[in-house]
């Protein structure tokens, strides 16, 4: 073979190769941006998702991923509605509210938590040990927080009469610090977020006692990933993506704390790196249990669904016959 057919052989495969390399490097240029609007403040809780977002996981689903804080489940629920984000995490408390309501065009997608870490943390200086005789007492809140919803129905089971609750509305970045002041008596938080906020209470010569909702029997679905009817409808694959990219995500961050909260701490350094072990480790007994064993991440049991929407109804007032199956579409979860 001549010097000439050898630097013409050389061309072609040297074209094949650049060829073959855009082609392996396509997904990378038709991912598909999504806004995800978290429930609140970025804690350990979601240290899977900030994680998976620097590990790349959303981007191996062709995913281009942009995560913010959200300040409340309702707050969340209303963004999407208006078109500010793509996906979301809400309690399905604040979903199944907002469409018994107003008919919001938002759907759950897959539970998160199939069983409630919902509770109220209070000081134990305060002499608060339990939900009885709350009367008169001052407990931050922030705009739709699902505590709210349920706390009547805890109220009346502890024999407190929820109408004399004084709730105070603030930012959720400010409750704990609000707490240990003692400007409120008490804060509604996951109990997932027990070890920070008790570091802080400690350093501060204080401890925090906290009353979870499941100590009156109340075993409902809480967080959620939700999104838009017309998401669902328009975007079929890419709801079922972003859903296999979330569960990769959980069972990573399950299996490796420390590397997701890694990840997490160089997005968010005032977070610190035991206090967010410490909550996802803690998150993922309300993630992976008994429950997701027999239906599977994501999934939900339809007499764990009845009760949850019983529950949320009476908290809320809303009405009885209200068709609550409309508000929650798991079909798109990965088997």
């Amino acid at each position: 073979m001549s010097k000439s057919q050898i630097w013409h052989v050389g061309i072609r495969r040297a074209g094949i190769g650049a060829l073959a390399a855009l082609v392996l490097a396509g997904p990378a240029f038709a991912q598909d941006k999504v806004r995800f609007q978290t429930d609140w403040i970025p804690s350990g809780e979601h240290a899977m998702y900030y994680g998976a977002w620097g590990k790349g996981i959303y981007a191996k689903h062709g995913i281009d991923i942009t995560i913010t804080r959200g300040y409340g489940s309702g707050d969340t629920v209303t963004k999407l509605a208006g078109g500010a984000a793509d996906f979301g995490v809400a309690d399905l408390a604040a979903v199944l509210t907002a469409r018994a309501r107003t008919s919001v065009p938002i759907k759950t997608i897959a539970v998160l938590y199939n069983e409630s870490p919902h509770s109220l943390f209070v000081l134990k200086s305060s002499g608060i040990t339990s939900f009885k005789g709350l009367e008169g007492k001052k407990i931050g809140i922030t705009p739709g927080n699902s505590h709210r919803f349920y706390f009547p129905e805890v109220a009346k089971k502890a024999g407190t009469d929820p109408s004399k609750i004084v709730w105070t509305n603030m930012d959720g970045a400010a409750m704990a610090a609000q707490l240990i002041a003692k400007n409120i008596d008490a804060a509604p938080f996951y109990s997932i977020h027990y070890y920070y906020i008790n570091k802080a209470a400690v350093k501060a010569g204080q401890e925090i006692l906290p009353l979870p909702f499941v100590a009156v029997g109340f075993k409902i679905y809480a967080a959620s990933l939700i999104t838009s009817e017309k998401m669902i409808a328009e975007k079929p694959d890419l709801v079922k993506r972003f859903l296999a990219a979330t569960k990769e995500a959980f069972e990573w961050a399950q299996a490796n704390p420390e590397e997701a909260c890694k990840l997490h701490v160089q997005r968010f350094p005032e977070v610190e790196l035991d206090d967010c072990i410490g909550s996802v480790k803690a998150v993922m007994a309300f993630v992976f249990n008994d429950h997701s064993k027999e239906f599977g991440w994501g999934k939900e049991s339809p007499e764990r669904l009845k009760f949850s929407w019983d529950t949320i109804a009476v908290a809320n007032e809303l009405k009885p016959d209200f068709d609550y199956k409309q508000a929650i579409d798991t079909s798109a979860v990965p088997k």
